[in-house]
């Protein structure tokens, strides 16, 4: 209470000071800081590319004079420029007859063939430049790629497809009826029919495997489920006057998925062996289905719905025999979709696997025929984040790892190198700052970028050992000072149960006063798929520089429920998605709060999209006491409306009352504070009735809130418009200020 009446008196006491934030010059500093910070650093090398060899590399970096491109040379420790800017440029202009603007020109497209050519593109055209003869080689124009991406959840026919001929080319099979056929060239009219009771509602799969031997053949016998439909409206088309509706295929959680229950087809013995559907109920899916290289057996694994059993599945093809070769379970989830690794070793006799069953996400060492541990790689308080390299004849592990350096960041990123067995574990950057490395071919070498949010990358050649055999760039970022930049704090508190450390970074504006009282907001993103708060240099993680530009303090937080720490901390987000670290954010911000009193905690801003989009609007609802504004962009605001795969991964199944108790919809009658809603209406990631419904829902219960459609746009935080709109929306509701007219600014 005290503490209120103090913000109160420090607010009245300095009303010509706040209200000095959210001014046309601030608006105006905003809109140009983000090409000002992003010039004012310099020789932090991008589009690093190893030839194939592995012996030399090239990369890009900006310098004061502009782009430059820089060729290594490992054997000889030497560095140069790729070519000479000027007769570079020269040649280009006279073979392209184009003006030649070498910014353009980018590392992205470039390959280093042997030491002497490197392949590039410009102006939809391949290019050969001969680095020792300074000449230059039009090969082709760029093929227009005509397949599109697609749409990510679209499902394939599986009762169609090619034919799929055996690796002995002397046999194909292929689907017909809905059910298995073969056919040898030797004699056209040898087709024989495989299985028998195969139907449209219960059809065999066209992705049909071959055996290695050519003797077998395995598909999976498909039990159907109807697929959800997404219906989008698309009211401003390019292309014609009247609206256009769109649709997709878009499971939700509960809806019934298809069954899949492998089959081998022996051709020799005429018969046909299927799995125990008792070893595999009630599956969420079935996936990489593969023969073992002796031809004797398949294996596959199977994530069994609500994620708390996955197991990788043998099925002999020899007497048709079941089992699980691995069966990880948990009384949570199973994080199939972040933390899952597998590399099978000497034909499967071995397998590489990662687990939390510890507590802690670590490699095991697994017999790929008894599934009996024989010893675990990995252990400790710490996690594997990533395998990047398993050499079976040496038999060791490359991979990226964190946490294990107790008196560093826990989320920042090392590099490992360790033995099956456990021994031999050895770091291989040791220097306290988030790595990030780029391997050659046969990983005896790596370029190293190295960094802190607040201190800017070196980057080092190392050799496997790890042992900095060349330096190459050390970042100048004087510029950025000069300009007024300050880097994001790196800030801590603890946990909720004080157990753990919550960390997060603080962004001032590049005009900060201590004298002024700043009104604080949180960017989050509280997904429970990964850790969030950026750990490499980063002049404006997220645009948040630029808000704060306006006359804010913004953080960003990674709480509890939130990946790549112990299973205990992650735990957290089990069936509880409203949670979203919310205790641990409050302490955090209010520990922050203590220690610097210019950030007025009784002015509480939170924005987000997506998962963010939920989490921010939920800030409002079910801590209204301490988060007053919400800007909240293509949200998943009942986690029943939204995809199957990320909201069972995390909400469980079957549907519970759980996901009613974490739906902003259900809960819209809790808003106090000012909430603004931002949705693309073609957004094909997040249902954007969702967004429609908790508008609806707070229309009911007579909250006054703010609703913006953006037509054409998909799953976004709103693009330049709904970046200008949530802007504004803070700067009236935490300063108190007028925004300045768009045409100023």
């Amino acid at each position: 209470m005290i503490r209120k009446i103090l913000s109160v008196v420090v607010f009245i006491t300095n009303l010509s000071v706040v209200l000095a934030q959210g001014t046309i010059e601030d608006y105006q500093r905003s809109k140009k800081i983000r090409s000002s910070l992003g010039e004012g650093v310099y020789n932090i090398p991008t589009n690093i590319k190893w030839n194939i060899k592995g012996d030399a590399f090239l990369y890009e970096q900006r310098n004061p004079k502009g782009k430059e491109f820089v060729f290594v040379d490992v054997a000889s420790r030497k560095k140069e420029h790729l070519f000479d800017a000027k007769v570079f440029s020269e040649l280009l202009e006279r073979e392209s007859s184009q003006k030649v603007d070498i910014n353009m020109v980018s590392g992205y497209t470039m390959k280093l063939l042997g030491k002497d050519t490197v392949e590039f593109v410009y102006k939809n055209v391949i290019w050969h430049w001969n680095r020792n003869l300074s000449s230059l080689k039009k090969v082709r124009e760029v093929e227009e790629n005509s397949r599109s991406s697609g749409y990510w959840g679209q499902r394939q026919d599986e009762t169609k497809g090619r034919i799929v001929v055996s690796p002995d080319k002397l046999k194909s099979a292929y689907i017909k009826n809905n059910n298995i056929y073969y056919v040898s060239y030797a004699d056209p009219k040898s087709e024989k029919q495989l299985t028998f009771d195969g139907s449209p509602g219960e059809y065999y799969s066209a992705q049909i495997q071959w055996s290695p031997d050519s003797k077998k053949i395995v598909s999976t016998r498909v039990t159907k489920q109807e697929i959800r439909i997404l219906t989008l409206l698309e009211s401003s088309p390019i292309d014609q006057l009247q609206p256009k509706l769109q649709t997709r295929h878009y499971a939700k959680p509960g809806d019934a998925l298809p069954q899949y229950f492998p089959v081998i087809c022996n051709l020799e013995t005429n018969k046909v062996f299927a799995i125990d559907k008792s070893l595999v109920d009630n599956q969420f899916s079935i996936g990489y289905l593969q023969w073992r290289e002796d031809s004797k057996s398949v294996t596959f694994e199977f994530n069994k719905r609500g994620h708390q059993q996955y197991s990788i599945v043998k099925l002999d093809a020899e007497n048709g025999q079941s089992k699980y070769i691995i069966n990880e379970v948990s009384d949570t989830f199973i994080d199939y979709s972040g933390k899952k690794y597998r590399y099978d070793v000497n034909e499967g006799k071995e397998i590489i696997w990662s687990s939390e069953r510890d507590g802690w996400n670590h490699l095991y060492h697994i017999n790929g025929e008894t599934g009996q541990v024989i010893n675990q790689i990995t252990k400790g308080d710490w996690v594997v984040r990533k395998v990047i390299y398993v050499d079976q004849k040496q038999r060791y592990i490359l991979f990226e790892g964190s946490g294990k350096n107790r008196n560093q960041d826990p989320y920042l990123i090392h590099y490992y190198k360790v033995d099956f067995d456990g021994n031999n574990l050895k770091e291989l950057t040791k220097e306290n700052a988030n790595h990030s490395a780029f391997f050659n071919t046969d990983f005896s070498y790596f370029v190293d970028q190295y960094s802190l949010i607040n201190k800017a990358p070196i980057t080092v050649l190392r050799d496997q050992a790890g042992k900095v055999v060349m330096e190459l760039e050390s970042a100048n970022e004087t510029k950025l000072y000069d300009l007024g930049w300050k880097a994001p704090e790196i800030f801590t508190s603890k946990s909720r149960d004080d157990k753990h450390d919550i960390w997060g970074i603080i962004v001032r504006p590049t005009n900060f006063d201590s004298s002024k009282m700043y009104p604080i907001i949180e960017y989050i993103y509280a997904g429970p798929h990964s850790s969030f708060v950026p750990k490499t240099f980063n002049t404006n993680p997220s645009g948040m520089q630029e808000l704060a530009e306006l006359g804010f303090i913004v953080v960003q937080i990674d709480g509890m429920g939130t990946s790549n720490r112990s299973k205990e901390f992650h735990n957290m987000c089990w069936k509880n998605l409203k949670d979203a670290g919310f205790p641990d954010r409050i302490k955090w911000i209010k520990a922050a709060a203590e220690k610097y009193n210019y950030i007025d905690i009784d002015r509480v801003g939170i924005y987000g999209t997506s998962a963010g989009g939920q989490s921010s609007t939920g800030g409002v609802l079910f801590h209204p006491e301490f988060y007053k504004v919400a800007v909240s962009s293509c949200g998943c605001h009942d986690n029943r409306m939204d995809k199957i795969w990320w909201n069972e991964q995390w909400m469980g199944w079957p549907i519970g009352v759980e996901y009613g108790e974490c739906s902003n919809v259900e809960n819209a009658y809790r808003l106090k504070g000012k909430l603004l809603l931002i949705v693309g209406e073609l957004d094909d990631n997040v249902d954007p009735a969702s967004t429609y419904q908790l508008s609806n829902a707070l229309i009911k219960a007579n909250k006054n809130h703010e609703l913006i459609l953006v037509p054409g746009m998909g799953h976004s935080s709103g693009g330049d418009y709904g970046e200008k709109k949530r802007r504004d929306f803070f700067v009236k509701h935490l300063i108190g200020a007028n925004p300045p007219d768009w045409d100023l600014y």
